[in-house]
Order: structure tokens, then sequence, then C-alpha cells
């Protein structure tokens, strides 16, 4: 384990203080870790300390991750579009057959039912370790497509769940506006999307209104894909970040590569990278289907590129080259999309396996000589921060979001160093997490969180009008 210096601090500066036996910080792992905390930053970090006579053991901590993309309401549909289709049509069941039963899901679920679901969406994000949400913000409307009376209405209460479960919210309203490429009318399963340009930028200022309460909540702007967004709106809605992150999906689908190569004569990452000025600002979100070119090119840009392994194996979408991506010096972060399972650890996983099947080989993404969790969970760690303009880990100055594993589970037995994120990554134990702190606050405790039981009432009788 690597030592660390011991940062010394005023004692008038500190609130509060936890213990751990280890801790992962920006310049490694090290023992015996005292964090001070105030006013839910970290104030003070101290290294190769004593526990105290009246200081329990944290057991095992790490920075908490952020998660770079989610669709909280599709919580709600987890495991209900597994039946196979009815023989004869057409190619079988994908991507563009469940998106129909996406959308004959939206038929229904008013404010409180997506506020419901969204509050227990976020809850399990911290339960599995994340501390972070970047939610792709696309439910605007009635079930009617009517603008609610508050044009802003969803978006207090994606707020207003984050509140209540005390998750970190970087807000994504997405611009929608067209059905495919060339700007074609939207179709009726997508009328809760629709918005016109000065419709969205008083949404944006809505957006900014609903989460001024939430402590360093950060709100971007997400043109939805190439799909849905011209050229003209790109360049209209793109501004409207005002600083904030920019997140688009793209190439996430063979069919959709095709479409844009139609339409443009070039591909969707690679007209991005061509036309819309890619840095660091950006997350695009899935990027599957890359050629050579592109995949360098896009490390070589600064953006982001936001993996949801889980999703994108549900929905069969493929894999993602990470090897040659992470070569090319490019950086990810991962997301939980259609929440279809919220665990940070198996997100890692998924994206590691996928690697492992199509190459036949082992510790794919790991660099000669080191570990695979690390190396997985450090670059996630960095790329979700940059995604979301989250914490980037244990430091002065950073939010309190700090996630704490037990030592005493046989899963971590004498396990030390980045022993303990392979394990956590690749062989955990049912309930990894014991203890989830956000800005110092602690939200999940022994593996649950604290309000999960009202959360859970909610949720039970929001499914009920639902389904």
């Amino acid at each position: 384990m690597e030592a660390c210096p011991v940062t010394k601090h005023d004692p008038s500066e500190i609130a509060s203080t936890l213990w751990f036996s280890q801790a992962l910080l920006p310049q490694g792992w090290a023992g015996g870790v005292r964090i001070g905390i105030r006013d839910g930053l970290v104030a003070s970090i101290e290294t190769g300390t004593r526990q105290g006579a009246h200081e329990p053991d944290q057991g095992l901590g790490l920075p908490g991750l952020s998660n770079v993309h989610s669709h909280a309401f599709q919580r709600a549909m987890a495991g209900l579009t597994e039946a196979r289709g009815p023989a004869g049509a057409g190619d079988g069941d994908n991507f563009w057959t469940w998106r129909k039963l996406m959308y004959r899901f939206l038929d229904r679920g008013g404010p409180e039912e997506i506020e419901a679901i969204a509050a227990l969406a976020y809850a399990e994000m911290l339960e599995g370790g994340f501390t972070r949400v970047g939610e792709f913000h696309y439910l605007h409307h009635d079930p009617a497509g009517v603008a609610y009376d508050d044009l802003g209405e969803m978006a207090v209460r994606i707020a207003s769940a984050a509140q209540e479960t005390g998750i970190g919210l970087t807000l994504l309203p997405v611009f929608y506006a067209h059905a495919s490429f060339g700007g074609i009318e939207p179709n009726l399963g997508q009328r809760r999307f629709i918005n016109s340009l000065d419709q969205f930028s008083d949404l944006m200022h809505l957006s900014r209104q609903a989460v001024a309460g939430l402590p360093d909540a950060v709100v971007g702007v997400a043109p939805h894909s190439l799909r849905a967004v011209t050229p003209e709106e790109l360049v209209a809605v793109v501004p409207m970040a005002q600083g904030g992150p920019i997140h688009i999906h793209a190439a996430e689908q063979t069919r959709e590569v095709e479409d844009c190569l139609a339409w443009s004569g070039k591909r969707p990452v690679e007209w991005l990278l061509d036309h819309a000025g890619l840095d660091h600002r950006w997350c695009l979100i899935h990027a599957t289907h890359l050629t050579a070119g592109e995949t360098q090119r896009f490390a070589a840009s600064g953006a982001v590129a936001g993996l949801c392994p889980i999703t994108e194996a549900n929905l069969g979408d493929g894999v993602f080259p990470a090897v040659e991506f992470l070569a090319d010096g490019g950086a990810f972060g991962v997301g939980t999309d259609s929440n279809v399972l919220v665990d940070a650890a198996q997100e890692l996983r998924a994206l590691e396996y996928s690697q492992r099947l199509t190459r036949r080989a082992r510790a794919v993404l790991a660099q000669a000589g080191t570990s695979t969790g690390g190396r997985l969970y450090r670059a996630a760690l960095a790329g979700g921060a940059q995604a979301t303009q989250g914490t980037t880990g244990i430091a002065i100055g950073q939010a309190a979001d700090l996630v704490a594993l037990d030592p005493q589970d046989l899963a971590f037995a004498s396990r030390e160093g980045d022993a303990v994120l392979d394990t956590l990554v690749f062989a955990p134990p049912r309930q990894a997490v014991r203890t989830v702190w956000r800005r110092g606050q602690a939200l999940v405790v022994e593996g649950r969180h604290v309000a999960r039981e009202a959360i859970e009432a909610r949720y039970r009788k929001a499914l009920k009008g639902l389904l």
C-alpha cells in the first residue's frame, strides 16, 4: 500500500471526522485515514493514524462514483420487457422493439408517479455506490403531450427526488424535436419529449430554478441525438449549457449509423467530430459503433464516453471498443441508463467482461502489471466527475461523497489496496456497500438507504397506478 503524507489542519475547521482502516486517496491507498468534514466538504485528511478509543472503524473507504447517464422513470420497467415478441415480427426483438414498449409505458404516469420512481432509482444508486447522477431528463409533458401549467414541473419532481434521497444531481434537460435524421416529424410515442427551441430555452431557465436549493447541483444540456436534433437546432441548444456539461446519444445502434450515413454521408460520431466542436464539456453516450479513426479522434477530443454496459447488453446494442479507446487516452464514465439493474461495480464488471468475451482473454482493460478493478474504478471516477462536474475523489475541498465497504465481510478478508477493488468489481458479497455519505451525511447505513421504507411505499403505490 502506498504511503500518503499527513495533511495538517486547523482543528477549528473540523465539524466531524470519519476513520477508515484503509481508504483510496488521489495519491493511492493509505492506512489509518482520518477524514475531517465541515460544511459537507473534506476539510482535512490524515493518514497513518491510530483509531481513537471512541472512533468506529468505518471500513474500506472509496470515493463515490458519478452515474453519467440515467433515465430514472425507466426503473419501473425493469423486468417487464423480457418476453419475446410474436413470431414473424421482422428481425426479432431488438432496441427498436424495446423502444416501442417504452413509448407505450409513457402513456401513463404523472408527476407524483415519476417522482416516486425517481426516488427509488436514486436510493438504489446510493446503495450501489453512486453518489451523483446525471439525469438525462426528457420526460417533460403530460401523457397526452400537453405541457404542464408549469413547464418545469417534471424538472421540479426530479429535483425533489434528488433532495429526498440526498444524491448529487447533474440535471440534463433533453432537447428532442424529431423522429429521425433530417428533421422528420416526431411520432406519437415521442409526444412527451417534444419542445420548440423557445420552449426549451424557458425549460432550461425553469430547470435551474428547480435545482437552486440543492447543494452543488449542476445543470447542463442534452441534445438527445442527431436523430432528434437538426444541425441548426444543435447550434442553438449547445450554448444553453452555460458552462455545464453537454451530453448526447451517439452511435448506439448499427441502424442509427446506417441512417446517419444515408442522411449526411458520415457516421454519427464522425459527424459530431467534424461539426460539433467536441471537447472536455461533452459526453457521448454509448458511442458503441466506432471505426478505428473515430475511436482515435474521439479519445483525442477530450470528450467522455458515457458507457452503460448493463443496459447496452440488455438491449443488444453491441460492445464499445474500450481497449482501443483507452489505449488512445480516452476518458470514460459509467451510467445505469434504463436502470434495469443499478450497481456501480456491476457496470464496471460488465464492461470488462464484454471485452473478455469478444477477445477471449482476461484482464483486458488492465495495464501491464496492474489491477483491472483498480484501473476501471479510477477511470470511471475521473471520467464520471468530468462528465457530471462532480466530485473527483477524497481530497480537501471536494464534497465528502464517500463509500465504505465492510472489511469484516469474508469477501474482503485480508484484502489490501487494489485487491479491494478487484474483489468489489469481480467477486463482491451480495451487498458490497455498507455505508454511503453524501456531503458528509450518512444516507446508506448497513446497505440500506435511511429513507428506504417511505420511498418503497410511495413506489409501490405509484406502480399500482402505472401497471
